[in-house]
């Protein structure tokens, strides 16, 4: 499987009829591959063509001028005129700002379409660029690497005091003194010495499906990400030097179980938690990870659901007879350990579903579903909106979790059971999976999940798609549905690609748009009536019309025909289902939710007849 580089390899032509034939793929203007094999390994097998195509003025930097290739975890460092990065899949191309007046050299790379004379960093300028403050290209050089630097100028300049001043001297002339500085003293650091030890450095282990890929570790006023040696898909990136890789950041716990839990920041959830989403697990180095059981489905849900109902036993937290609240409660099991950890604001209990459809917590159990109880303060029947929600996406053609109102003890509101998409399905599946946000897609913190847009999020989405034309579909038609239903909170961390590697994999077989979660129409909460969108699009969050929608597909890139079309079928199949929707009875009894389910019918059967009637 090879690349195609117009002007190069190809020309503009025969590389548009090709794309447009199915027989190549474009990945970004100019670069395309072939449908067939990897297309992953063909961009990261001709990673560094494909930087120099693009960028023809930067050179090789940081620990890709040492390798001569992309690291391991996918990323290709350059320098050049300014700061960008631009992500292709598998492979993340990062440039600084180039030095003012940098010490290059010149490298030979080949690859299936022969050999390549490139620039890069020259050995002084390179082991400057480790030093750099706040800087990705600096973090990304190991110890390992920065070791092998100063034994490389050691040698070439004999004694560590010749080294230096040669450093010092190229520091100079580009302003680096910070870099200068720091380089110096490790070249003339001795051995033997004693050094300190700060007592609140933390070192922590970063297991994946059981399988270590990496450490984190906090040395009292940074983070540090390490990738450890592995043939598998990098799945964390460590793009924001000195803090939280995002990754990390988006499994944490927000809003209620952070505040339950006391904990005063990340390094106190980390180090009192140990299973997260996307099948992680976080320990202190010294502790064995072996001991958590392992998030694996073995009853579905569909086994123990009868229209909308859960029909198995809940045996989960209850209101209690003493003063005790269900909060207080719930809040005393995920507080454990081994109990799972789960982002989000919303009220979230992970479970097990048992073979005999037994729903208990996952404690020391596979963490299989999430539990949804009713809110407080107006919103006790946010479990059942969610169940409206999830009903007419399903009705609307969107891939949806298999979900259940659950009828819980004490008169307490319904709850809502889901089960999770992102574990393997029973003990002969060896797929490697991982769900990832668009606030870590993005490098951007869970307190910018409303920063975003729309056109942002398809932008990167194209980028790592491994069907982008079906994704961006479905991410415009998303957004419509999140319109029609009145949901003002379809967020950065309420839309996440799946990410899925088969056994054996170097990189994901396939990044593909996750299913729908936490769809609510939020409108008919209280002091909500009038929410807009929580990402604008075509530049606005509110009082949107057909055209907006239309813009946004022009946008995206998608076919003005086919928008128009999508937005009338998802329009009617949602009006058709309102037709038959019905809750459960149990579901009915309870105050207030018979009012509630009209309500959020009447919503989304009046977007609907707008956008509909808007149609030319």
């Amino acid at each position: 499987m090879s690349i195609h580089l117009v002007g190069e390899t190809t020309d503009a032509r025969t590389a548009h009829q090709r794309a447009r034939g199915g027989e190549w793929i474009p990945l970004v203007r100019g670069v395309y591959v072939d449908r067939d094999g990897d297309v992953d390994v063909a961009i990261l097998g001709h990673a560094v063509r494909i930087a120099h195509y693009l960028y023809p003025n930067a050179y090789l930097s940081s620990a890709s001028a040492v390798l001569l290739a992309p690291t391991p975890d996918g990323r290709l460092f350059i320098s050049g005129r300014r700061n960008q990065r631009t992500r292709l899949r598998s492979l993340e191309i990062v440039q600084n700002e180039a030095a003012p007046h940098p010490s290059t050299a010149t490298a030979i790379i080949g690859d299936d379409l022969g050999e390549l004379h490139i620039t890069v960093s020259a050995p002084r300028q390179r082991f400057l660029e480790a030093f750099r403050l706040r800087s990705e290209h600096a973090t990304a050089i190991s110890p390992e690497m920065r070791a092998q630097m100063a034994a490389r100028l050691l040698a070439e300049h004999d004694t560590p005091q010749a080294a230096a001043d040669a450093v010092w001297a190229l520091a100079r002339e580009n302003g680096w003194y910070r870099e200068g500085e720091g380089a110096e003293r490790f070249l003339l650091a001795r051995r033997g010495g004693t050094t300190p030890v700060n007592k609140a450095a933390l070192t922590l282990k970063v297991a994946w499906h059981g399988d270590r890929i990496g450490r984190l570790s906090h040395d009292g006023s940074e983070w540090r990400w390490t990738p450890a040696p592995r043939s598998g898909p990098a799945l964390i990136r460590d793009t924001r030097p000195g803090q939280l890789p995002s990754f990390i950041e988006s499994l944490l716990p927000e809003g209620w179980l952070a505040r339950i839990l006391h904990e005063r920041d990340a390094r106190d959830v980390l180090r009192h938690g140990r299973r997260y989403l996307s099948n992680i697990t976080i320990v202190e180095e010294r502790t064995r990870s072996a001991t958590l059981p392992t998030d694996v489905l073995s009853t579905s849900l569909a086994r123990f659901a009868d229209n909308g109902c859960f029909t198995g036993a809940y045996a989960g937290p209850e209101r209690g007879e003493i003063e005790a609240t269900f909060e207080q409660n719930l809040a005393r099991i995920v507080a454990r350990a081994q109990t799972p950890r789960l982002s989000g604001v919303q009220i979230k209990a992970p479970m097990s579903l048992t073979p005999e459809g037994v729903l208990i917590p996952a404690v020391d159990q596979p963490f299989t579903h999430i539990l949804k109880p009713a809110g407080a303060a107006g919103f006790d029947l946010l479990p059942v909106v969610e169940w409206l929600c999830l009903e007419l996406g399903r009705a609307a053609g969107f891939e949806t979790p298999e979900t259940a109102l659950v009828s819980m003890p004490d008169n307490l509101p319904p709850a809502l059971v889901v089960e999770r998409f992102d574990i393997r399905r029973g003990p002969h599946d060896q797929r490697c999976l991982a769900m990832e946000d668009f606030c870590s897609i993005l490098d951007l913190p869970a307190s910018s999940k409303y920063d975003g847009t729309i056109e942002k999020m398809a932008r990167a989405l194209r980028a790592l798609s491994t069907d982008p034309d079906a994704d961006l579909d479905t991410l415009f038609r998303r957004a419509v549905f999140a319109w029609l239903i009145g949901d003002g909170d379809m967020h950065l961390k309420n839309l996440a690609v799946l990410k899925t590697a088969h056994a054996g994999s170097k990189t994901f077989d396939a990044v593909r748009l996750a299913p729908l979660y936490d769809p609510v129409t939020t409108r008919v909460f209280p002091g909500l009536g009038k929410d807009r969108m929580a990402l604008k699009l075509n530049g606005k969050d509110d009082r949107l019309t057909r055209q907006d929608f239309l813009g946004l597909a022009r946008t995206m890139g998608l076919s003005m025909r086919d928008a128009d079309a999508a937005m009338t079928t998802l329009a009617r199949q949602i009006t058709a289902r309102i037709e038959t929707l019905r809750l459960p009875a149990f579901a009915l009894e309870h105050e207030g939710a018979r009012a509630m389910h009209y309500r959020v019918l009447a919503m989304a059967s009046g977007q609907c007849a707008a956008l509909d009637g808007a149609r030319h």
